[in-house]
């Protein structure tokens, strides 16, 4: 792959793409996921060199990923303060349980909107995205360390914030 082989990139470019848009959009691209994928696909073909052998290419990817998806926040919300809901995929079999997975889901994203960025990312990672312990680390470049008292911190926040509901450790 690193000496330019075009099909064996397009090999990742279409095991990677699905995870690269879901993690755009939790991590607040919105309708603008496709855009921040494409980017982040280029960026990653350019600093293949940069790539260490032997490494997971997902991690390395994804935290691509969030960093075109943090520059693309930052700019958007310098031109508008609005923000975009990102909408999780439903798994639906009942109607009944429709209902109750929506509201449930309605409330989890609301108070994940509430947690300051660094809780919101963590938590977006592990559980989202279900990213381990150290990818989520690669992903957002923070030590490992910082990884797990972070998710320690947002996990209590979130209790607090759904009393009434079961927040996994």
């Amino acid at each position: 792959m690193r000496g330019g082989d075009s099909t064996a990139y397009g090999e990742l470019v279409l095991r990677h793409a699905p995870v690269a848009k879901r993690t755009a959009v939790l991590l607040g691209a919105g309708s603008e996921a496709d855009d921040v994928v494409q980017e982040s696909f280029v960026k990653a073909y350019r600093a293949l060199g940069s790539f260490r052998s032997g490494s997971a290419f997902r991690p390395w990817l994804l935290r691509i990923v969030a960093n075109e998806t943090r520059n693309l926040v930052r700019s958007r919300s310098r031109r508008s303060r609005r923000e975009e809901l990102a909408v999780l995929p439903e798994f639906v079999l009942d109607p009944a349980d429709h209902a109750l997975s929506t509201e449930r889901r309605d409330e989890l994203l609301e108070a994940l909107k509430a947690l300051p960025e660094q809780y919101r990312l963590v938590v977006t990672c592990r559980y989202l995205l279900d990213l381990d312990e150290q990818e989520t680390a690669t992903v957002l470049g923070w030590p490992r360390g910082t990884v797990k008292s972070r998710l320690h911190r947002a996990l209590g926040r979130l209790r607090t914030q759904l009393p009434d509901k079961e927040v996994q450790r």
